[in-house]
């Protein structure tokens, strides 16, 4: 998944597959980050691969898959019964597709990937998540530092295979070396008592099984020293799977229509909440907010309407609309909310909607900004600081509360990647400085702790 695969490697793969197994098909597949794709595809097929994989012209190349349209003209179209022409036809429809996404692109990304791919082993596919995930992470302009960072959290998890949701977790390891600003040693040394991502303590817990090569020791008993399983386990033995009740999807089914109505829940939501419960619920509740938004022409929710735009929308059969932007009022401190004027066919809607103000907003229509909080002594070791931007998910302390060094005192989400916070010192509580819920920065005091 990372494109680490060569022309002569596909080559040497391919043949002693074919060898051992010379009736089954061979389905090749690889990522384009070091340029090599269209050559190592043509390899494969060269010696005896039926099925290689790319992506449409418009589509391919970088971390991406190799351009289909360069595959066929490097194998001929006669041997792959594709036609050059059919695929420009093609191409101008994804590239017009691609042009409604431009807002999603990453900048940065032409600029990122390379043959250094093949010493940070990034999979393709984790490259944007890991791009913007940095950003937000106060780790603009060097993602350079992210794949070093990278190699070294690869191989301290033990060099695994990085594919969904493994290469995940090495992802947040990485960032939080950069974050923490520590060496490969002083992650291993202190790893019981660091503010690990919440995804590597489960990974050396066994939550994703174990890897081909085992656990790195001394890392995993220092990680497992002081975190248990719910059930009060160290780690998982075996397939963690395997300790899975049967799930009840006549139950959740009756639950969730309860919740969200008989007419909106169909099986495919049921499965949707088995999977992702946390991620369901909170489409269901943006859905109850802001409506069906799927319904909307694609450049109208992903452009936002500018004053005077209108659009011809269809919700329906029979409903189709002309709905117009005509007046935006300004902030409201005291509600989080900006009076939105539409004309739906010529009559006005006036609609209150959430609006979580960005500086850009700030200075288009007025609304005050984020207060600063305190921010952590770095020379006294009671004053405990928040490692990277996030939101608080748990407080587990109060003020006067006695606490253990290492005892977790806090758990922060950061871009889908959960951590927990954990005593610094043995002491006292003497001070709370966030809730629940409460947004943080890097350095934010989260509480002081008193020897």
């Amino acid at each position: 998944m990372a494109g680490l695969l060569t022309p002569r490697g596909a080559k040497m793969l391919v043949t002693a597959l074919r060898i051992k197994f010379p009736d089954v098909p061979i389905h090749l597949h690889t990522h384009d980050t070091a340029g090599m794709g269209v050559s190592t595809m043509i390899a494969g097929a060269e010696a005896g691969a039926d099925i290689v994989d790319g992506a449409i012209d418009g589509m391919s190349g970088l971390s991406s898959q190799p351009c289909l349209g360069a595959l066929v003209s490097g194998v001929g179209p006669e041997k792959t019964n594709l036609s050059l022409d059919a695929l420009q036809v093609l191409n101008e429809y994804w590239e017009s597709v691609r042009h409604q996404y431009r807002p999603f692109e990453v900048a940065e990304l032409s600029s990122a990937v390379g043959s250094n791919v093949y010493m940070h082993e990034i999979p393709g596919g984790q490259y944007t998540n890991l791009l913007f995930q940095s950003r937000q992470l106060g780790l603009s302009g060097r993602f350079g530092e992210v794949k070093k960072a990278y190699a070294i959290a690869n191989k301290l998890m033990g060099d695994i295979p990085k594919v969904t949701p493994s290469s995940k977790v090495v992802g947040d390891l990485a960032q939080s070396i950069l974050s923490l600003k520590l060496t490969e040693e002083e992650i291993i040394m202190n790893a019981s008592t660091l503010p690990l991502p919440q995804s590597v303590v489960d990974y050396f817990q066994g939550g994703l099984g174990t890897p081909p090569g085992g656990f790195p020791e001394p890392l995993r008993t220092n990680v497992l020293r002081g975190r248990v399983l719910a059930d009060g386990r160290t780690c998982f033995e075996g397939r963690p799977g395997s300790e899975l009740p049967p799930y009840d999807f006549d139950a959740a089914e009756t639950q969730l229509k309860e919740a969200f109505g008989t007419a909106r829940i169909t099986f495919r939501d049921v499965l949707s909440h088995a999977l992702y419960p946390n991620v369901f619920k909170e489409w269901m509740a943006f859905e109850r907010q802001y409506g069906a938004v799927q319904r909307l022409p694609t450049h109208v929710f992903l452009r936002p309407m500018e004053l005077g735009d209108e659009y011809f929308v269809t919700l329906g059969i029979g409903q189709d609309h002309f709905i117009r932007l005509a007046h935006i009022d300004k902030y409201d401190d005291n509600t989080g909310t900006r009076a939105v004027t539409l004309e739906v066919d010529g009559e006005r809607w006036f609609i209150r909607t959430p609006d979580d103000v960005t500086p850009l907003q700030q200075m288009a229509g007025g609304g005050g900004g984020k207060k600063r909080n305190e921010k952590c002594d770095p020379t006294d070791k009671g004053s405990l600081g928040c490692p990277m931007p996030g939101v608080v998910v748990d407080v587990y302390c109060e003020v006067g509360d006695i606490v253990e060094e290492g005892q977790t005192l806090f758990k922060l989400s950061a871009m889908k990647m959960e951590t927990e916070i954990k005593a610094p010192i043995a002491g006292t509580v003497k001070k709370v400085g966030v809730e629940a819920g409460e947004s943080v920065e890097g350095d934010d005091i989260l509480a002081q702790i008193e020897a």
